[in-house]
């Protein structure tokens, strides 16, 4: 899995960061998305996909990669 975000469409809602806080956090000065690993482990593949779910601005990305575990 690989995860991408786009800060430019980022409303500072914080959805990603409560729902997989190892992969994302929100910076101090803005609220806005940061990425904390690209590709998280599998362990968190649930969870990233329900935060990319819950982003009201659909700022995150998830690649799934073919043969890999869900």
């Amino acid at each position: 899995m690989d995860v991408r975000v786009d800060r430019d469409r980022c409303l500072g809602a914080g959805m990603c960061a409560l729902t997989a806080p190892a992969v994302f956090d929100q910076d101090e000065t803005e609220g806005l998305v940061v990425l904390l690993n690209a590709r998280p482990p599998s362990d968190r593949h649930a969870a990233v996909r329900i935060a990319a779910g819950a982003c009201p601005a659909s700022a995150l990305s998830v690649t799934e990669h073919p043969g890999a575990q869900p």
